[in-house]
């Protein structure tokens, strides 16, 4: 009885052991002295890439202020949208705070934080559609092409509210916008914060349907099975709303155009 008391014993101190000895990506983190961040440089004005090679933006602002108050250095990793979740899942960065939209399919992936900003898809239009399209609704027909970027949550608008338009994907949100300034397009459909900044600059070649049509929460995603970092990531967010860090950099990047000439 001793030997096999012993035996259960021994076992379940090995267990603990190899539990205690996997190392929390806080830790990790920590130890490195850097947070490596996910981004598709692009996305106005969540994150841009700068004239002088910057990496600028809400996000970029946000990711920053949670390194300094972690005590590490910020590390941006810039990365292609279609394999940003399989470049968090290998390890190559710490998190995305790239304006990801939280839905059902990633979250079996990855770990989302609480939203941190609400967004919605609308639509800019071509000009020669004015007066005839006042509504998603309308361009839901075979008459019109829309164009958004692949893999995005605009694709799947698109699929969802207007399955009879003709539709055609592009690699980045510039490309796809442009077919609209070329007249090769009829609509785009994207994030409202992008296209407002995008019909400001543009507004002889775009007409802005700036009323969202979707609810899309914006979440930090992180590798599955961490509830530390999760826990971290929830009470950072909830400290920056409330001593003014969120309002102040939200209003940079959302009520101030002056960072445009950054960009421009």
């Amino acid at each position: 009885m001793k030997r096999v008391i012993h035996s259960a014993l021994a076992a379940i101190t090995l267990l603990s052991s190899s539990v205690f000895a996997q190392q929390t990506l806080l830790q990790e983190i920590t130890e490195a002295g850097e947070l490596r961040v996910c981004f598709e440089a692009g996305y106005m004005p969540f994150e841009i890439k700068a004239k002088n090679g910057q990496f600028i933006g809400f996000d970029i602002d946000l990711g920053k202020q949670m390194a300094r108050a972690m005590g590490v250095k910020y590390v941006p990793v810039n990365t292609a949208w279609d394999g940003i979740i399989p470049t968090l899942l290998t390890g190559k960065c710490h998190i995305i705070t790239g304006g990801m939209t939280i839905t059902p399919q990633r979250n079996m992936q990855v770990n989302f934080s609480d939203p941190y900003v609400v967004v919605g898809q609308s639509v800019l239009l071509n000009p020669k559609l004015k007066g005839k399209v006042s509504s998603y609704r309308d361009l839901n027909s075979d008459q019109y092409t829309v164009v958004t970027m692949l893999g995005t949550t605009g694709e799947s608008a698109i699929k969802r509210y207007l399955p009879k338009a003709k539709v055609n994907l592009f690699e980045s949100q510039a490309d796809a916008v442009l077919e609209i300034a070329n007249g090769k397009a009829d609509a785009f459909i994207y994030d409202l914060p992008y296209n407002a900044i995008y019909s400001s600059q543009h507004q002889t070649q775009v007409i802005h349907l700036d009323q969202p049509f979707t609810y899309e929460p914006l979440g930090w995603a992180i590798r599955q099975g961490d509830p530390d970092f999760l826990n971290f990531l929830n009470g950072y967010l909830r400290q920056i709303k409330g001593d003014g860090t969120y309002d102040r950099i939200y209003n940079k990047w959302f009520k101030d155009d002056t960072w445009l000439k950054r960009v421009q």
